[in-house]
């Protein structure tokens, strides 16, 4: 069993063309991707899977490993499955990062891997993070004013999925409980399997009504493992956008690189 890290990354965006390559801090942000999740101990293979040969003259160029798949590919998730599936083993992990998540520390990547090693039954997995107070309401304020951005989860006693939402999870009908939220990072570990099976499967009509992937797996009966994580007091950033790559470079500026 090997795990296998893979950063689809897409040339083309309606709204940030080219942003693989947009380099933060002197670093395609590509590249920091890969290079995040290659420093992950439990990672034995990252792979970036692009549709251009100008990453992958990127990812070469730093020493990396990037690979060809079709235009065709609807989302990451197809694109990951392209990118394995010649050489990948039933019970491998593949594990799919967002390639616009330059932030994401190694050690949160580590938790989803982790936790498909440990136990050999699941299928999938995803981590997590709670809300601090603060960020709730910050979140809830966000949302009641129209932002998309962002994905709730709530999970059963044994840590499966019930359900992910764009909206705040769950409603605090009696806020005086203190429900915590938890806040679900765009990063998944499936077994080489269970990215087939998904693959094969049709958008479903959660999926699509949320424009949440994980849902069709949900719908089809396929559990998702939650794994509880932190950034460790780092800040968290997605690139949509050029101003969002400076907030990057704000974040680093402060913080220090994460490597």
């Amino acid at each position: 069993m090997s795990v296998i890290a893979i950063i689809p990354a897409r040339y083309g965006s309606s709204r940030f063309p080219g942003k693989p390559l947009h380099k933060i801090a002197g670093l395609e942000m590509v590249e920091r991707v890969r290079r995040l999740a290659a420093a992950a101990p439990s990672v034995d293979k990252a792979l970036v899977a692009t549709d251009d040969e100008r990453i992958i003259a990127c990812v070469e160029g730093h020493g990396g490993e990037a690979v060809m798949t079709p235009l065709s590919c609807r989302n990451g998730t197809e694109r990951a499955y392209e990118a394995v599936k010649d050489f990948a083993k039933e019970d491998d992990i593949i594990l799919n990062l967002q390639g616009d998540a330059p932030l994401t520390p190694p050690w949160v990547v580590d938790a989803a891997a982790n936790a498909m090693v440990k136990d050999a039954s699941l299928k999938m997995a995803t981590p997590a993070v709670q809300l601090d107070p603060e960020t709730e309401a910050k979140t809830r304020a966000a949302k009641a004013a129209g932002e998309v951005g962002g994905t709730s989860v709530v999970f059963d006693k044994n840590m499966n999925a019930l359900y992910f939402s764009k909206a705040v999870l769950p409603f605090q009908r009696h806020p005086e409980e203190n429900i915590p939220v938890f806040k679900h990072i765009g990063l998944y570990a499936y077994r080489f399997s269970t990215l087939r099976t998904l693959v094969a499967l049709d958008p479903t009509p959660l999926e699509r009504a949320e424009s949440l992937e994980q849902l069709r797996a949900l719908e089809n009966a396929i559990p998702i493992r939650i794994v509880l994580t932190n950034y460790r007091g780092r800040t968290p950033w997605s690139v949509d956008s050029p101003e969002d790559a400076v907030r990057v470079e704000e974040i680093l500026s402060r913080e220090g690189e994460i490597l």
